[in-house]
């Protein structure tokens, strides 16, 4: 089959594209408002985008024709902070809760009951079982088209100054990844772990 995707369908049932880009890794992203309430988030649109100075990228939801981004990106953008923490196996039910819509005021970490922890060189909190987190300042914002004209997307780039690893994940100097077994994100609602298989997950309401 060939379709073009932003003139013309693609006659199957689902949208086939994010199963084309396969496996995503999942951002567990905290951030604080600058009034102080904590948010958690994942994004699987995230890669690491050069070793040297240590920078990610992150694809959200930009802003819509109310002005409003999502609270990651109006927190990261109102206060240049964020961490991200390794998304894990373990804990896949709770990134999966954290996904769901709630409100600005509304703490994520309490929400989903994710135990936090403080992070060293910035505000947001940490999640405390992650065996890995990067503390983050915001580099820079890239606004991206959406899927209409008052629906944009964006493209964060923020600059790792913070590494956590747990010193038990470390194995002859490495990190064991199979022992982590971090997780990411296939087509439509499939997961999959790192020295494991594949499983599905259906979103919150």
């Amino acid at each position: 089959m060939f379709y073009q995707p932003q003139t013309e369908p693609h006659g199957l049932p689902f949208d086939p594209f994010k199963a084309c880009v396969v496996p995503r890794p999942i951002a567990w992203v905290s951030t604080v408002s600058k009034s102080g309430v904590h948010n958690l988030a994942p994004f699987s649109f995230y890669n690491a985008m050069s070793w040297a100075p240590p920078i990610i990228a992150l694809g959200m939801p930009g802003r819509g024709g109310r002005g409003r981004g999502k609270d990651t990106l109006e927190n990261i953008e109102e206060t240049g902070e964020l961490v991200i923490s390794m998304a894990t196996e373990a804990m896949a039910e709770a990134i999966n809760l954290s996904s769901a819509r709630f409100t600005p005021e509304v703490d994520e970490f309490e929400a989903v009951g994710v135990m936090a922890e403080d992070s060293c060189l910035v505000a947001p909190r940490r999640v405390a079982m992650a065996p890995v987190h990067l503390e983050c300042r915001h580099l820079q914002t890239v606004p991206l088209p959406g899927p209409r004209p008052d629906r944009g997307n964006a493209l964060v780039l923020a600059t790792v100054i913070g590494i956590h690893i747990r010193d038990e994940v470390i194995r002859e100097g490495r990190l064991d990844l199979t022992a982590i077994r971090p997780v990411s994100r296939l087509g439509y609602r499939d997961w999959a772990t790192v020295g494991g298989g594949a499983f599905t997950l259906e979103p919150p309401d």
